[in-house]
């Protein structure tokens, strides 16, 4: 091969690598800017807790380690009544539940939640809080406490994803969306559920004893 034609061959080669790396940066860049642009301000503690689960927004991700989606996105139509958790004060969402049931304990890490919850956001799935979650069937004596925060519940299990049996504990941290109820609060109004088959609406838990 003529020193012409290496020359020629190693300046296509550089223009279809420029070009590669060019579109990736065009596709990739405006999304995770965005995505960033639009994280609610956290304290210092909570700031470290999301940049440890940010790997968790690909919910490939997720599933790879352990955690498995429970399917329907959970939206709540109504507050709390009389009898049922009162910290549920706004009408609003959820999202979809992807639990770990191999975290369950009632030894809590405050950087690994037993629960990621994600919004449907057309084709895609994003990450929008976290959730602690104890059963009663573990043991637990007395109500949990993460970041300064007493957990929800004790509570009945959330039906129909969840038998109303499973007695629990929990405590949500919206880590990746803005929540104007609060955030630590259950619901979110900003999330919203998809209509189809996988839309769940549920009424709020009614509080239980404290027993297991």
């Amino acid at each position: 091969m003529s020193f012409r034609a290496i020359a020629r061959a190693r300046s296509i080669a550089l223009w279809v690598a420029w070009s590669a790396a060019s579109s990736f940066t065009a596709l990739a860049s405006p999304v995770q800017a965005g995505e960033s642009a639009a994280l609610p301000q956290l304290p210092a503690e909570l700031v470290k807790v999301r940049a440890a689960l940010d790997k968790y927004r690909d919910p490939v991700v997720a599933v790879h380690d352990g955690y498995f989606s429970t399917l329907g996105c959970v939206h709540y139509p109504k507050a709390a009544a009389a009898g049922q958790v009162p910290t549920y004060t706004h009408a609003g969402s959820m999202g979809v539940h992807f639990l770990n049931g191999t975290l369950i304990s009632t030894e809590l890490d405050p950087m690994v939640p037993q629960v990621l919850i994600y919004e449907p956001d057309g084709e895609k799935l994003r990450l929008v809080a976290a959730e602690w979650f104890v059963p009663l069937s573990t043991g637990v004596k007395e109500r949990p406490e993460l970041f300064g925060q007493k957990f929800d519940g004790p509570m009945a299990g959330h039906h129909p994803l969840m038998p109303t049996a499973l007695t629990h504990y929990d405590l949500h941290v919206w880590l990746w969306k803005e929540n104007p109820a609060g955030l630590f609060s259950p619901t979110n109004p900003d999330v919203k559920c998809p209509q189809g088959p996988y839309n769940f609406p549920e009424p709020v838990p009614n509080v239980v004893p404290a027993t297991g």
